[in-house]
């Protein structure tokens, strides 16, 4: 995202030696001005241990185009939260209206259905919560959340076989259950947390930022296909 802001005008030298400590004072207020200005969008003022009196306060957002602090978020996890109401909000326009038989719908007998693929994002979802939250070592999840994920989380023929027949509320209803744990449980998370690395991760070593923007990223690479298979469908 480009910022309209100049940050290398040039600083005038020309005055004489009694105007030195006056020209240190006034590079000094640029640098920290243009600090804010840039550490401010993004709520990392306080991390940064700028003056947050002098900054001002950073606004809590309710505009999904506007990201930055979110109420009972701190500032970086405020930040992950911008991004996955903002995907998520995506996503829900792609596939708003679908009948039942259009989220059934196969390509052919190698595709995924939008119902699957949506039933794949909740599934996500909430094995990053067990693996980043509750610290399961990813597949070592609870029977039932095997049961009621396992099929979405993989995709392929068992889940063309399983999941179909189903209306757009049933997919709703479960992204919805799914995010709003998420929700919840970050309020009780920090920046601390969301920049803690887990060494053993399948990757390599990973932090949990990183973990929680692929949940992101993946919503986006899933709406995709899914606009693919409604641009398809007779």
């Amino acid at each position: 995202m480009k910022c309209g802001f100049n940050y290398l005008t040039p600083i005038n030298h020309s005055h004489n030696n009694m105007n030195t400590k006056s020209n240190s004072s006034n590079r000094r207020d640029f640098l920290q001005t243009t600090s804010r200005m840039a550490l401010g969008a993004t709520g990392l003022i306080a991390l940064a241990g700028l003056d947050t009196a002098a900054a001002g306060p950073v606004p809590v957002q309710d505009n999904p185009n506007v990201f930055g602090l979110r109420e009972g978020y701190t500032p970086m996890v405020s930040n992950l939260v911008s991004m996955m109401d903002w995907m998520r909000g995506v996503v829900l326009g792609s596939v708003r209206g679908l009948s039942t038989s259009e989220l059934d719908f196969l390509l052919d007998k190698e595709a995924n259905s939008i119902g699957a693929m949506l039933m794949h994002l909740a599934a996500t979802e909430r094995f990053y919560q067990l693996n980043s939250m509750d610290g399961r070592r990813w597949g070592n999840w609870p029977s039932e959340d095997r049961r009621r994920f396992s099929v979405a989380s993989g995709l392929g023929d068992n889940a063309r076989a399983k999941i179909k027949g189903n209306p757009l509320s049933y997919y709703m209803d479960t992204l919805k259950e799914v995010r709003e744990e998420t929700l919840v449980r970050l309020k009780n998370l920090d920046d601390d947390w969301l920049l803690r690395t887990d060494p053993n991760f399948a990757w390599g070593p990973t932090n949990n930022y990183c973990k929680w923007f692929h949940v992101v990223e993946h919503e986006s690479n899933h709406n995709g296909q899914i606009k693919l298979i409604k641009s398809r469908i007779s």
